[in-house]
């Protein structure tokens, strides 16, 4: 009985779908040249862009100033002494693989807590740079703001190892000699690869030499002058390494020198020109034409 329902049911459905009509769709035709005339008209009809057009738009709604080859910036990166930078950089790479790396590697495997207490450590200890090179400056108030974290983190922070200052809104922006020259208004010079420590120019590596004098003649806690001088350079330089991602030749780019040179020298002349910016930079509005 059910097989016999079954069938019944099929043949009155099939009954069914013979007493409607069957409608077939089909595509309209494709016609390239009557949609071309058309998209032709419908440009024809669009407002007519020229200098009049272009003026009243302007006049309507202001718009920034069209980019000039001024605002481009230079390709170009004195490097007169490039052919000794070049090796230097070869040797940092050998040296960073061979060396640097696995101990930073080896460092990485520490526990976090303690990783962080030795970076707070010697950030802690930038801070007496800072407020130095601020001063020199004439940043009091950034000045103050380091003295403020220095003071803060060495008393709650417990030496430094526990960053306490930036809950209290005092955040961490170090400064050094380099920069103070910068605000003096030296260039930065030419470009310098130097050993072990990478991409520098002249001004900035007068500048670390600097910050080197600055700690050594303070000697906080005889830190740089005891025997724990021996280890704090190394150790600093390591948990430095280890927070840095940059691989030398990891690009797999015929031109890592030049771009890598390129990007720092360029980093330093935008900080620059912060640096003695008092206000947005505007570029003038082109000029207009009479009649237009």
């Amino acid at each position: 009985m059910r097989i016999a329902g079954a069938a019944a049911a099929v043949l009155l459905g099939l009954s069914g779908c013979a007493s409607t009509g069957i409608v077939i769709h089909r595509m309209p035709p494709e016609t390239p040249a009557a949609d071309n005339a058309a998209a032709i008209e419908r440009a024809k009809a669009l407002p007519a862009s020229g200098p009049q057009s272009a003026a009243q738009g302007a006049s309507a709604q202001p718009s920034a100033p069209p980019l000039t080859p001024a605002d481009a910036p230079s390709m170009k990166t004195y490097d007169p002494w490039e052919r000794l930078n070049r090796f230097d950089y070869r040797f940092n790479a050998r040296f960073d693989e061979a060396v640097f790396l696995p101990v930073s590697n080896a460092y990485r495997r520490l526990p976090a807590p303690l990783r962080t207490g030795v970076h707070n450590f010697f950030g802690n200890l930038s801070e007496i740079g800072s407020v130095v090179n601020y001063t020199i400056q004439g940043r009091l108030g950034l000045g103050a703001r380091s003295l403020g974290r220095l003071l803060v983190n060495s008393t709650l922070g417990i030496a430094g190892l526990f960053d306490v200052a930036t809950g209290f809104h005092l955040a961490y922006a170090p400064t050094g000699f380099g920069t103070t020259l910068a605000r003096w208004g030296m260039h930065p010079g030419p470009y310098l690869v130097v050993p072990l420590l990478g991409p520098s120019t002249l001004r900035e590596a007068v500048g670390s030499l600097g910050d080197f004098a600055t700690a050594y003649g303070i000697n906080v806690a005889n830190l740089y002058r005891g025997d724990a001088g021996w280890g704090l350079g190394p150790g600093d330089a390591v948990d430095t390494r280890s927070n840095e991602s940059f691989r030398y030749y990891s690009t797999g780019s015929p031109f890592e020198y030049e771009n890598v040179r390129f990007l720092y020298v360029r980093k330093l002349l935008l900080q620059d020109e912060g640096l003695h910016r008092t206000k947005p930079r505007e570029r003038p509005a082109p000029d207009v034409p009479a009649g237009q």
